[in-house]
């Protein structure tokens, strides 16, 4: 895609661009690798060079929830309900697809370097995707980063079973929804709790119930 601003005519028959933006389709980067070679990427946000390394799709936003999800749409969908509870949402994260445990953790790291984040929500719908591939990148992540922030989790899907059992025998502060409501709602307090306790300067601990 090329954006053209306004343009100055020199002579007749003479234009002069003075100057343009052009955006390429990352899916076309197989096909056109000298173009893409070109790429600044010192002209980018660390976080978004980060998730390109790892095949994440990694947008920085203004807001305090993480999200991390599969599937553009999806993403959408969620930023929008956490939005309609009064939420704001830090990023957009889609991990594709057919995403690993190693890209699931490598997309915790981006999330959480983020200091304004306060709670992550994951939500993902396994079609090709497996549930219980993301719960053991969720698992992974929150006991490497040694993760204080809540996380929210709804999964549904194939392997959705398995994921919850996962998610249930790490013993980690990891909240299960089945409804993208509920966790929405849920999230969005818990991030409202985790802001005020930090602008008191005051530490907050999270204990799942029995």
């Amino acid at each position: 895609m090329i954006r053209r601003p306004p343009r100055s005519t020199l002579f007749p028959y003479t234009t002069l661009f003075r100057s343009a933006k052009f955006r390429f389709d990352d899916n076309a980067e197989f096909r056109q690798k000298d173009l893409f070679q070109r790429r600044d990427w010192t002209q980018e946000d660390e976080k978004e060079v980060e998730a390109a390394k790892h095949t994440l799709n990694y947008i920085a936003l203004d807001g305090d929830i993480g999200c991390l999800v599969n599937g553009a749409g999806l993403a959408m969908a969620t930023m929008d309900i956490i939005k309609l509870h009064g939420g704001e949402p830090a990023n957009f994260l889609d991990v594709g697809g057919g995403a690993t445990a190693e890209q699931v953790t490598e997309a915790f790291k981006i999330i959480t370097s983020d200091p304004r984040v306060h709670a992550i929500l994951v939500n993902i719908f396994g079609g090709i995707m497996r549930c219980d591939v993301i719960a053991e990148g969720i698992i992974a992540a929150a006991e490497v980063l040694k993760l204080k922030i809540p996380i929210v989790v709804r999964l549904q899907g194939t392997q959705v079973d398995d994921a919850k059992a996962l998610i249930a025998a790490s013993n980690l502060r990891i909240l299960a929804c089945d409804n993208l409501d509920e966790a929405a709602k849920m999230v969005v307090k818990l991030s409202t709790i985790v802001g005020l306790a930090k602008s008191a300067q005051v530490d907050v601990k999270f204990q799942l119930p029995i």
